[in-house]
């Protein structure tokens, strides 16, 4: 196993949805790991999970435990999904996940310009064949991010999504070498969006050190609350890519209020963007 763990993380539920980027990436099969079919390079480790919510849950925690990463790694679920009218071979960036059987719902934060339209998506657990036309309908991207938040920052998680299937052309009759060729005709637009995660993640990497050490030292933060800070810092500076303002510190008595004011002027951002 490499000694410096990969930067960016791909998860495909199927073989036929990880071939062609095996392929474009120039990715090699590591055998020493067991559980799961894990291709790498320097870079990237793409992960073949298994269909289904459990087993990309599972294939997120394991390969975020094997390769555990010193900065947030971009997480990425490339994968086929299903809608009323979209045109077979279409190409979506996920804004909002709904999970059928929990009714939780997701949202990515797209902090960026998309490199392809957007859509919302609803995971389910059966294969479906009444289609949605508000919704893309998946069995995974629920499960994977709600674990991969716990590993890395939402604005560097992200679901990718190619039409395999409508009304007109049903699940049913979906082939394996149909599915590669859907993922295979946008590996353009995956290694773009790789770039673009990549440079965020680059800024996220490096999130108001001194005042961090600061407000450590002058509040009370619990183990938590430390990883929590952490994040909303980096946080802050992808949304603004520009330095916190300074702030009256003296209206807070702990960590937590700290916390809450971050939370209240990121939220703001976010709103305005």
């Amino acid at each position: 196993m490499q000694q410096n763990p990969p930067k960016i993380f791909i998860y495909a539920a199927l073989p036929c949805e990880a071939k062609p980027l095996v392929e474009h990436f120039n990715l090699k099969k590591d055998t020493t790991v067991q559980p799961f079919a894990v291709y790498l390079n320097k870079e990237i480790c793409l992960t073949v999970t298994g269909l289904g919510k459990s087993a990309m849950a599972a294939g997120v925690a394991y390969t975020q435990a094997l390769f555990a990463a010193i900065n947030p790694p971009v997480l990425l679920n490339i994968g086929i999904a299903g809608h009323k009218d979209h045109t077979v071979g279409s190409l979506f960036l996920i804004d909002k996940i709904t999970d059928v059987d929990s009714r939780k719902s997701y949202y990515p934060p797209l902090v960026f310009t998309p490199p392809c339209s957007s859509a919302s998506i609803q995971t389910v657990s059966r294969p479906q064949l009444v289609y949605s036309r508000e919704h893309l309908c998946d069995m995974e991207a629920s499960a994977f991010y709600e674990t991969a938040v716990r590993f890395s920052t939402g604005e560097l998680i992200h679901c990718l999504k190619v039409i395999s299937d409508n009304e007109l052309s049903s699940a049913e009759n979906i082939q394996p070498k149909q599915v590669a060729a859907l993922i295979a005709a946008h590996v353009v637009t995956i290694e773009a969006l790789l770039a673009e995660l990549s440079r965020l993640a680059k800024l996220v990497a490096a999130p108001e050190p001194k005042l961090f050490a600061q407000l450590l030292q002058r509040y009370h933060f619990t183990v938590s609350e430390r990883g929590q800070l952490k994040n909303q810092l980096s946080r802050w500076t992808v949304l603004t890519k520009a330095p916190i303002p300074e702030f009256d510190q003296s209206s807070f008595h702990k960590g937590k209020d700290v916390l809450c004011w971050l939370d209240q002027h990121i939220s703001e951002i976010e709103f305005s963007l």
